[in-house]
């Protein structure tokens, strides 16, 4: 069954479908309350799609689909089939680390530890937490304030019955209440666990009042050790959370979803609020292969912080910048148009933008530590050309770009340009200027092969430095030709070759019709833009000099006696018409002899007094 009959049959149902290449790879995947619909509108209308998604319609071959029983149903299936098949044109998570959870392990006398593995075997986890440091803060919080074992042993009630464990170290420094040996009952240990469960929770202001409550029975008691004992442990406890951002008692149970937008990637931030207070923050980076609608991102967003922190099925208000293309079940979703919630808003934004420049900065510390000197150039790597190695999917750094122009006015005056950047920026003391020599007439193509094959061919003759980007300005035409020339020296699979055409800024590259498109904003289109127009001026400043010359000559050959080498010796030294016709008869006469001179006054109408 060809593609146009899947696509008539697909059922009128939610679902998941799957997009092929010919080489039956899975390229994007996509979820749709209607498939047939939903599929259809990649084929029916290309003028609404976006570039890149007319890229991805091009690469289609084949379709699979799966019908769910609802749009949720198709929405978890499809983040699923996500990872496990990472195609190149969907949305794909960058962050590949493992975050960090506080785990109540489920045992007799549980411990309490950090771990990054979540297993489900009964046991309890907290987090995830974005910082491993916040992490280990709320574990030493806990520590101090409770006295949990740290131990690995089996304290089922037969083993500790048997007394086949000695107290250890940590009894002695008051660090545990050793139940390995029954000094504490489960009762009692458990009492301690539902506390640090409260903590975890951020459910603070009762553990505080338990605390306090605690200290004042104890003083009243005159049991002035556990009085002050309690009393640190409420001072600690303040210390605490007073660093915590606390918001306004009225906020409660509210989760907070951000994005911001940078070129092709996606920084989001999410914050979880409890009893007015942030015990959960994390942010997330996504790579944007495809124009997606900002509404299907923040869903994909929601959705990889429900599944990282295991709250999809909590119920409670969220808020967002905008609305995502789809209701989840249970969730208050809307956006706030003021007050303390449109605060807290801003304060997720302002988080998202913090670890937006956070991994900007990242990144280009570590190509500049990989690529330092690279290529003999020494000195900072320029952003720009690091961001085209990764875009072009180059092996190398195009640390050397050279562009080629073509310039002619109704075939006249045929000339070519070559500019050169190093490190992103121009380098003017190796442009070139070509006059065509070969070609007659207005023919781009076999100038653009001529031009190229007559630079590199002199480049491997004087063992001269090749580029490893070479740019054409022009589409696929102007490509082929200048391959033939790179193919005719041996040099097609040396150097990375492509081009670029003016109407929509498209890429291109040999033996591929389908264009490869770049953000408008990303540095690496802006840098290619560069020596295109630099190409342009620098060649029609020649061409406009080469042509005025050729008007000059022109004129001047028009007086009679005045010949080819008469002429280009007073180009030479007068540079223009005007200041020969300004000159006096002695200067001219210096110049070309008092014949020639005497010609020049004649032609000018000019007397020699």
């Amino acid at each position: 069954m060809d593609l146009k009959e899947k696509i008539r049959t697909l059922p009128d149902e939610p679902g998941v479908y799957r997009f092929l290449d010919e080489s039956g790879s899975i390229i994007y995947i996509g979820k749709a309350k209607n498939l047939k619909r939903r599929v259809s509108q990649y084929f029916t209308d290309p003028d609404r799609l976006t570039r890149k998604t007319r890229v991805l319609v091009s690469k289609i071959r084949d379709l699979e689909h799966t019908v769910v029983g609802s749009e949720e149903d198709a929405l978890l299936l499809e983040n699923n089939l996500i990872k496990q098949y990472q195609p190149r044109y969907n949305i794909l998570l960058k962050d590949g680390k493992t975050y960090p959870w506080i785990c109540i392990k489920s045992e007799p006398f549980p411990r309490i530890f950090l771990t990054r593995r979540f297993v489900k075997d009964g046991s309890l986890y907290f987090g995830p937490y974005s910082s491993v440091q916040h992490a280990r803060h709320l574990l030493d919080l806990i520590n101090s304030l409770y006295k949990i074992r740290t131990c690995q042993l089996n304290l089922s009630e037969e083993m500790i019955a048997k007394g086949r464990y000695k107290e250890c170290l940590d009894y002695h420094i008051k660090k545990c209440d050793a139940p390995c040996i029954g000094n504490i009952g489960r009762d009692e240990y458990d009492a301690q666990i539902e506390s640090i469960k409260n903590l975890l929770k951020g459910n603070t202001g009762a553990l505080m009042r338990e605390f306090k409550a605690k200290m004042q029975q104890a003083a009243a008691n005159l049991e002035f050790e556990d009085a002050q004992r309690y009393k640190n442990s409420l001072e600690m406890l303040q210390q605490h959370y007073s660093k915590s951002l606390i918001v306004h008692p009225s906020i409660t149970d509210v989760d907070v979803f951000s994005l911001v937008f940078e070129e092709y990637k996606v920084y989001g931030n999410f914050l979880k609020l409890n009893n007015g207070c942030i015990i959960k923050a994390l942010n997330l980076e996504f790579r944007m292969n495809i124009e997606e609608a900002k509404e299907e991102v923040l869903t994909r967003f929601m959705v990889e912080i429900y599944n990282i922190t295991g709250d999809k099925n909590a119920t409670g208000e969220v808020l967002v910048p905008f609305m995502p293309d789809q209701e989840f079940n249970g969730k208050n979703i809307h956006v706030p148009l003021r007050g303390d919630k449109l605060n807290l808003l801003e304060l997720s934004t302002k988080n998202a933008n913090a670890f937006k420049f956070q991994r900007l900065k990242q990144d280009a510390a570590k190509f500049e530590e990989e690529h330092e000197g690279a290529e003999g150039y020494g000195g900072k790597i320029s952003k720009a050309v690091i961001m085209l190695k990764s875009d072009l999917h180059m092996d190398v750094l195009p640390m050397h770009i050279e562009c080629f122009d073509n310039s002619n006015i109704q075939g006249t005056n045929p000339v070519a340009a070559c500019v050169v950047f190093k490190n992103g920026r121009p380098s003017k003391r190796d442009y070139r200027h070509f006059n065509i020599k070969t070609v007659v007439g207005a023919n781009d193509f076999a100038s653009m092969e001529e031009v190229v094959y007559r630079r590199y061919s002199r480049l491997l003759e004087e063992n001269g430095e090749l580029p490893q980007l070479i740019l054409i300005d022009g589409g696929k035409g102007q490509l082929h030709f200048a391959h033939n020339a790179l193919m005719e020296l041996g040099l097609h699979d040396k150097i990375k070759l492509i081009s670029i055409a003016e109407k929509m800024e498209e890429l291109y590259v040999p033996g591929d019709s389908t264009p490869l498109f770049l953000d408008k904003s990303s540095l690496s289109l802006k840098l290619l833009m560069h020596l295109r127009d630099e190409a342009h001026r620098f060649g029609i400043t020649h061409h406009r000099a080469k042509r005025l010359k050729g008007q000059t000559s022109s004129a001047l050959t028009e007086i009679k006696g005045i010949g080819e080498v008469t002429t280009q010796k007073l180009l030479r030294h007068y540079k223009s018409v005007k200041r020969i016709k300004e000159s006096s008869f002695e200067e001219l006469v210096g110049v070309v002899g008092k014949k020639s001179a005497a010609a020049i006054f004649a032609y000018f109408g000019k007397i020699v007094e």
